[in-house]
């Protein structure tokens, strides 16, 4: 194991599959109670540090290739994945959060998170946000609290447009991502954190559309097409966002 965990990611696939079918098909996947299979992981991960164990997680619950059913290390760099790419690793970070065990804090499976959105490189932030999504809205929150704690506004507004995106494409009640920018807003201390950060949401939606659409003008072909629609979704995910936040500021509910 130490192996993979220490070498370069994908320099030994064979060894990473082997160490993935084991842990997955001996020690993980058959139990009926949750509580063992957190015991098993907690076992896997615990004995190394926080970038070994994004690591390994990847290993075990990440995205594999459909022919050879090997590791794919480049999916959440390359552009936006699926949901079927990253439940596992939501669910393996879910099981972690949720046991409750005092090997876990939720700082730890923050600081997992965290340290998993950048194996091998640091992820798309779509990828991020969908992963955040799928863990549920206790991690979702306290890994964007944690950020606004830690004066990391900038990063927060933009994960926020993406969660936008994400509850657009996917079709999600936006409603949602509004109540937890409402949420994570409280957590800032003063009405000057807050107005910052409600601008900087505003800005990141502003850039992201101007860096999407300068995409689309400057591409092509098939990858033209995917641009446009990403550039689509997030123009729909903007006004569906604005729209539950008028909703909000006005005290009227939807029809």
């Amino acid at each position: 194991m130490q192996t993979v965990v220490c070498s370069k990611p994908g320099s030994a696939r064979k060894l990473e599959l082997r160490i993935r079918l084991f842990c997955r098909n001996v020690l993980l996947d058959h139990w009926t109670h949750r509580s063992d299979s957190a015991f098993w992981l907690t076992c896997i991960l615990k004995p190394w540090p926080m970038v070994n164990q994004a690591r390994l997680l990847y290993i075990i619950f990440g995205p594999i290739s459909p022919q050879d059913g090997q590791v794919v290390w480049q999916k959440m760099i390359e552009g936006p994945t699926d949901e079927s790419c990253l439940k596992g690793l939501a669910e393996a970070i879910k099981l972690l959060y949720d046991t409750g065990t005092k090997e876990w804090t939720a700082d730890d499976v923050i600081s997992l998170v965290d340290e998993l959105s950048v194996v091998p490189r640091e992820w798309l932030l779509e990828n991020n946000a969908r992963l955040l999504i799928l863990s549920g809205n206790n991690i979702c929150f306290t890994f964007m609290a944690s950020k606004a704690v830690n004066g990391r506004t900038i990063e927060l507004a933009k994960l926020i447009v993406f969660l936008a995106l994400v509850s657009e494409k996917e079709l999600y009640c936006m409603d949602w991502a509004v109540k937890m920018m409402q949420k994570v807003c409280k957590v800032f201390s003063t009405p000057v954190e807050r107005n910052n950060f409600l601008q900087s949401v505003a800005d990141a939606f502003a850039c992201a559309i101007m860096e999407m659409l300068q995409l689309v003008m400057s591409g092509d072909g098939d990858d033209d097409d995917r641009s446009f629609m990403n550039l689509f979704h997030l123009v729909q995910a903007q006004a569906s966002f604005h729209k539950e936040v008028l909703y909000l500021t006005m005290n009227v509910l939807p029809s």
